[in-house]
């Protein structure tokens, strides 16, 4: 076991709870994982662990470990290039790139600095595509379990309308993925995610077996996208004419439930929305993504009366960074706008507080995995970041006039960046 003091940050209910003087215990749990034992405020805690190893951090905020609940590996060199929407940057950009994994040793380094980018900026659990090849897949989970990271992904699956060299077969990629289930899904920390990259590079066959992988390994997670782009909702339209909604094409094959999660859900209306509810599947808010490709903007407000799980996510390449301080401050632009015909009016105002949960704890709810990951709660595992709200000149100046708890997320979300996480921590395995 062992303590650290610090300032801590974690959520009871949605509500954050901040200790300026705190005392955060890890220490195994019956299967050998460090979790948290106890967290509080130091002088009501230190006194029950005499002689335990503290860790003093003055000046530092322990915080929970984000969470991406929607990120592309295969998709780092595409970052930052431009195009005229969703679907030109797929085929100018993204769909030369990834038919680059099909290497190994391209996956085996591109999976390795794909890991070290999301733990320098703080992330300590992703749910994550990779493209087509099944030596992606092997590549990513495999780098992850060397690093003791949670991480959930996905062979995609793409089987019409994409180029040679990323166009799978039907019957193997279902057989493929099922192997990969078996050989990767609960080792570890590690999970599989059933991952159709969107309706139209699916055919009707590829989507019904998916979902019928789905209905026998019911623990698994499923990730695709949906409602992004108008052209991408009319080209649906088009090879779906009878379906209600784009969201309903994914229904109609069995492919929401919960640990389901689809990114963007931009386009809906409140009969998807009650869809989303009623079934338990998450929406996976990209804001950088939806701004850079002028996809659209979320609505918080519809979202919230429809009470449907989401969280946020990077989304990259198609979100222009790791960094979750740049994630949130794009969500809250997002939510500050929202777009009625020709009129942009104020939408709703999110609150620092609730920014900082839509990539912790709320992101871990909607993946299924509430009191495991994304906050400080005892029984969590033991993922967390030390954070240093001085890291820069300005952001020491700002945060030291910071007379409140929103006051002092805000001026971490507007100017942090990976500068501010100091150290991120991954929970660890004892030795049996």
């Amino acid at each position: 076991m062992k303590a650290y003091r610090a300032s801590l940050l974690y959520f009871k209910d949605r509500q954050a709870v901040f200790e300026q003087d705190g005392l955060l215990v890890v220490g195994p749990n019956a299967q050998g994982r460090q979790v948290v034992q106890a967290i509080g405020s130091f002088q009501s805690l230190h006194s029950g662990y005499p002689g335990l190893p503290i860790e003093h951090l003055p000046g530092r905020i322990i915080a929970p470990g984000f969470v991406d609940m929607h990120v592309h590996y295969p998709q780092l060199d595409v970052i930052g290039s431009p195009a005229d929407g969703l679907l030109p940057w797929l085929e100018n950009y993204t769909f030369p790139e990834e038919k680059r994994f099909a290497a190994p040793e391209y996956c085996a380094q591109a999976a390795t600095f794909f890991i070290a980018e999301l733990l320098r900026h703080g992330v300590t659990t992703a749910l994550t595509f990779a493209s087509s090849h099944t030596e992606s897949v092997n590549a990513l989970l495999g780098q992850a379990q060397q690093r003791n990271l949670r991480m959930m992904a996905g062979k995609v699956l793409m089987d019409q309308n994409a180029p040679d060299g990323l166009r799978d077969d039907t019957e193997q990629s279902l057989i493929d993925t099922e192997a990969l289930i078996k050989q990767w899904h609960g080792v570890d920390r590690l999970g599989y995610a059933i991952t159709p990259r969107f309706v139209p590079t699916s055919s009707a066959a590829q989507l019904r077996g998916a979902g019928e992988l789905a209905a026998k390994y019911p623990d698994v997670w499923i990730q695709s996208h949906v409602a992004e782009n108008l052209d991408e909702i009319a080209w649906v339209k088009q090879l779906y004419p009878e379906a209600r909604s784009y969201l309903s094409v994914y229904a109609q094959f069995g492919l929401l439930r919960p640990r389901a999660v689809y990114a963007h859900c931009i386009h809906l209306d409140d009969e998807d929305r009650a869809l989303l509810r009623a079934t338990g599947t998450a929406a996976a808010v990209s804001p950088t993504s939806n701004l850079f490709l002028g996809s659209g903007f979320f609505d918080y407000a519809a979202a919230d009366r429809a009470g449907h799980l989401y969280g946020l996510a990077s989304d990259v390449g198609g979100g222009t960074s790791f960094s979750p301080f740049h994630t949130m401050l794009a969500a809250y632009y997002v939510g500050r706008t929202k777009v009625e015909g020709w009129q942009t009016k104020p939408a709703v105002s999110l609150s620092p507080q609730h920014l900082w949960w839509q990539h912790t704890a709320g992101a871990a709810q909607a993946l299924g995995l509430s009191g495991v990951v994304g906050n400080l709660l005892p029984g969590c595992e033991a993922d967390f970041v030390i954070l240093n709200p001085k890291a820069t000149a300005l952001l020491a100046r700002k945060t030291a006039r910071a007379g409140s708890l929103d006051e002092l997320l805000f001026a971490l979300i507007v100017l942090g960046d990976d500068r501010v996480i100091e150290k991120t921590v991954i929970s660890q395995a004892l030795p049996s």
